[in-house]
């Protein structure tokens, strides 16, 4: 493994650690695999590595869907934050934390793995060619092995995020050093199969629900694949939204489709946009209706049909550039 990888920074990160004596761990909104799995994996590796210190980890909201994994947090308003350091794993901008109070921590650390468009923190680890902030703590525990203790609770949480976050290692950032890592923390006894089938499988009234996709889908004329989950169809299925959300990935084996779409109706009218692609980049879109993410992975929040149309249409002009100045995609 590659240990010397922005080896200063994460020194300085692991002198930080040593340093204070209250932690505080913070991630992003509506959390994922991701999100739970890094979060929770380094405070469970600080906890075993340094048991006398206060280690927490501290979000206003929670996963139905992950409830499986056993995750826990402390309700941010019960601490205290001034003598206490705050890691921000997961998160590319101070907006989308879910802890109010974080900016009120003593110092305030980043680890994350998108492009850093709205840089934060006194110390900022950022890898965006990474295919999950599950990888870089593996990668920091491995590199400080000697002091950080790795065990099977800690290689279970992190290997859950790193699945979710790379579809299963099929995402162009899965790399060799991906692949070694994961296979480092299978070596502690992670349950693989365990995982996978609470991840993966579903109720019987999910696949109407993909049936239905299937019907409802839509194709624009230079081939973005797009659906609307609305809020009808969310209770006719009694999905969560979590199965909604996931809808985007029935659209990912259309041929000459290298860019797809699913609009999710939220409960307070707004829609949540989950953007997927292959070949071309689709996060500059996202950054243009207020989102961000990977090159082919993004997200954003739009207001309206009219904002989803719009969106639709400049997806559509996009692949239509992009088509007839590259040649080798399918």
């Amino acid at each position: 493994m590659d240990t010397e990888r922005n080896i200063d920074t994460k020194k300085a990160i692991l002198d930080k650690i040593r340093e204070y004596d209250r932690i505080i761990i913070v991630r992003h909104q509506r959390p994922d695999g991701d999100a739970l799995g890094s979060t929770h994996g380094l405070a469970h590796i600080l906890r075993l590595s340094f048991p006398q210190k206060t280690i927490m980890v501290s979000n206003v909201d929670r996963s139905d869907h992950l409830e499986f994994m056993g995750t826990e947090e402390t309700n941010p308003e019960s601490i205290e934050y001034p003598d206490a350091l705050a890691i921000v794993l997961d998160t590319a901008g101070l907006n989308r934390v879910a802890n109010p109070h974080v900016t009120e921590a003593k110092e305030v650390i980043k680890i994350d793995h998108h492009i850093d468009v709205t840089p934060f923190g006194d110390i900022s680890w950022t890898e965006p060619d990474r295919s999950s902030v599950c990888e870089m703590v593996v990668a920091f525990q491995y590199t400080f092995r000697d002091e950080l203790k790795m065990d099977l609770r800690a290689a279970t949480l992190l290997y859950t995020g790193m699945v979710t976050d790379s579809g299963r290692f099929k995402y162009m950032e899965t790399s060799g050093e991906t692949l070694r890592l994961a296979g480092y923390l299978l070596d502690f006894g992670v349950n693989s199969q365990n995982i996978f089938a609470h991840l993966y499988l579903e109720d019987f009234d999910y696949f109407k629900f993909q049936s239905n996709v299937f019907d409802k889908m839509k194709i624009t004329e230079n081939g973005v694949a797009y659906l609307h989950v609305d809020q009808t169809m969310q209770d006719y299925f009694h999905l969560t939204r979590e199965q909604a959300s996931n809808s985007v990935d029935f659209m990912n084996k259309i041929k000459g489709s290298l860019i797809w779409l699913a609009f999710i109706d939220n409960p307070e009218g707004t829609i949540r946009v989950r953007l997927r692609s292959r070949f071309i980049a689709v996060d500059k879109l996202a950054n243009k209706y207020g989102g961000g993410g990977h090159a082919n992975a993004s997200g954003a929040t739009i207001q309206s049909v009219d904002e989803m149309n719009a969106m639709i249409a400049d997806a559509d002009e996009m692949l239509k550039n992009y088509k007839a100045d590259n040649e080798g995609w399918i």
